[in-house]
């Protein structure tokens, strides 16, 4: 498991190998991801802070173990990369779909 850190700040732990980790930090989609979503009001990320990847701490595999755990057993399994933030998000477009209801 790795951290990526956003201008030295943990955002998300990442379930997968280092070079899975990798292509999903590169990956256009997942950048803009990060502009988009919000954290205490303000984007993950900038555009501009380094985006790394370090191994996991053990306080954070026990988190993300933790948070596997309060999954619901009946979902499909994905294949790929599973990302658990480690900072409070939110996602903007949800915020617009409740505000049209």
């Amino acid at each position: 498991m790795f951290t990526l850190e956003i201008g030295g700040r943990p955002i998300a732990v990442i379930g997968t190998e280092e070079e899975d980790a990798q292509d999903l930090v590169a990956n256009p989609a997942f950048r803009e991801d990060l502009l988009r979503l919000l954290s205490d009001d303000q984007p993950l990320w900038d555009g501009q802070a380094e985006l790394r990847l370090r191994p996991a701490t053990e306080e954070e595999i026990a988190e993300f173990d933790e948070s596997e755990d309060d999954e619901d057993e009946e979902e499909d399994e994905e294949e790929g990369a599973v990302v658990l933030f480690l900072v409070p998000i939110m996602d903007p477009d949800d915020e617009e779909d409740e505000d049209e209801a």
